[in-house]
């Protein structure tokens, strides 16, 4: 299915017009966009089959960030260009023909990615011709989204706006893969109703953190914004300290940011915790630090280490890998 005629012979054209915009959007799409508002129950995306003209095949009407957006009934050519969501897409049984930079560093990838196309840190134009995609994923309020729409159909999406489970259940709905959505999150719930049980009684009434030092002091994370959080808060139903609770919780923003000096109020009587992958600092700044070092949780051996890189994610590739992880540390506290 070829959405835009001759696409090749017009590929110098299509790159000098592009590639501004683009590389505008590029920050915001190497790494995860600021947090929005917290993720909520949202009315399921409606998809109308139609019919294009002859030769192109079967389309659907898709209600997208960006609006309502034709697309392939059956995209066969996805490039994702939002690095957060091709694990979604992997869950589903679809492998993207192109993907960010940071997607192909997901180390719970390894192995699932062959012959998937590098797009670059921010969706390099000439790449993303060159994979003749019949469908685009690319995060809403991105300053190309007009020009790769000349490529391909686009579908805009909202970081933060669904949960993960919400997310893929629209993902499903878009690739024609709803049956695969739901027989995941059936799997993942049962798995999680087995574990909740022993690992409430494992950590009792003792809070929990997630912390990430960084070049400025520390990242407080909460439910919805990766690092285990959807698992610890949100399927576990753990308790944050009280602070961590109200501002990166409650507040629906996912994370906050401290400085080293307000450690001790929110770390918790367990801590999980990596350096942030967002800098280049050098994370002994916090982990040899007196206030560190003098923190219950570390001085009893209640610090577990997540993932620096895989952590980030928050997609159900991601969360299957990281869930015995967090299974097993909480388990280990057990008294």
């Amino acid at each position: 299915m070829k959405f835009v005629s001759n696409r090749f012979s017009r590929l110098t054209l299509l790159s000098i017009t592009l590639t501004l915009s683009l590389l505008l959007a590029a920050c915001g799409q190497s790494s995860s966009p600021s947090p929005s508002a917290s993720p909520s129950p949202s009315p399921a995306p409606s998809a109308d089959p139609s019919t294009s003209p002859a030769g192109t095949g079967e389309t659907m009407v898709f209600k997208a960030a960006n609006g309502d957006i034709t697309v392939p009934k059956n995209p066969q050519r996805i490039v994702d260009l939002t690095g957060s969501f091709t694990g979604h897409f992997l869950a589903l049984g679809i492998k993207p023909v192109g993907i960010l930079d940071q997607a192909f560093k997901n180390p719970f990838f390894e192995g699932m990615l062959d012959g998937v196309g590098n797009v670059g840190s921010g969706g390099e134009v000439e790449k993303i011709i060159a994979l003749d995609p019949d469908l685009i994923i690319m995060f809403s309020g991105g300053e190309g989204l007009e020009k790769l729409e000349k490529i391909a159909p686009t579908v805009a999406v909202q970081y933060g706006l669904k949960n993960y489970k919400e997310q893929l259940k629209e993902f499903g709905v878009l690739t024609g893969q709803e049956k695969k959505a739901q027989e995941w999150i059936d799997q993942w719930d049962a798995k999680i109703a087995e574990a909740k049980p022993g690992i409430v009684e494992a950590v009792g009434d003792r809070t929990v953190s997630i912390l990430n030092p960084f070049a400025k002091g520390l990242y407080v994370f909460g439910h919805n914004f990766g690092r285990s959080g959807e698992i610890i808060y949100g399927e576990f139903g753990l308790k944050a300290p009280a602070i961590a609770q109200k501002e990166a919780i409650d507040s629906g923003t996912g994370w906050a940011e401290i400085s080293l000096e307000k450690l001790p109020e929110y770390a918790g009587d367990i801590i999980f915790t990596s350096p942030w992958s967002g800098d280049d600092a050098d994370p002994k700044v916090v982990y040899d630090n007196k206030l560190w070092k003098s923190l219950p949780a570390v001085k009893e051996g209640r610090v577990f280490q997540l993932n620096a890189k895989g952590a980030y994610f928050n997609d159900p590739i991601s969360l299957d890998k990281q869930f015995e992880f967090v299974k097993e540390s909480l388990l280990s506290l057990k008294k």
